[in-house]
């Protein structure tokens, strides 16, 4: 009798994913340059990139390392909820 574990999976690598987070950081970058009332400076957009850089790698590692479809939902609704509410506090003042 032989058993044969399943092989192992390759990463993939999803661009679509860090694309999409570079079109993120272009939004607050074109209210800063036509409009007054954004008001970003260098450290808020360092901030909001390593947040985004966080949420895709914490992403690309769900997909890579869970197997059930449900463990990756949950885990990028998890990621997900993690960034929002960090956004929020932040947006708030509350880490000053």
């Amino acid at each position: 009798m032989t058993t044969t574990t399943a092989p192992k999976s390759t990463f993939r690598f999803h661009p679509t994913l860090w694309l999409c987070a570079a079109m993120l950081m272009a939004f607050p970058a074109l209210g800063t340059f036509m409009s007054d009332e954004v008001n970003w400076g260098a450290e808020d957009f360092a901030v909001f990139a390593l947040m985004l850089a966080a949420l895709c790698a914490g992403l690309e590692a769900a997909w890579h390392f869970l197997a059930s479809p449900r463990w990756r939902i949950g885990a990028a609704l998890l990621g997900l909820l993690m960034f929002l509410t960090l956004w929020a506090h932040l947006a708030v003042d509350l880490f000053d």
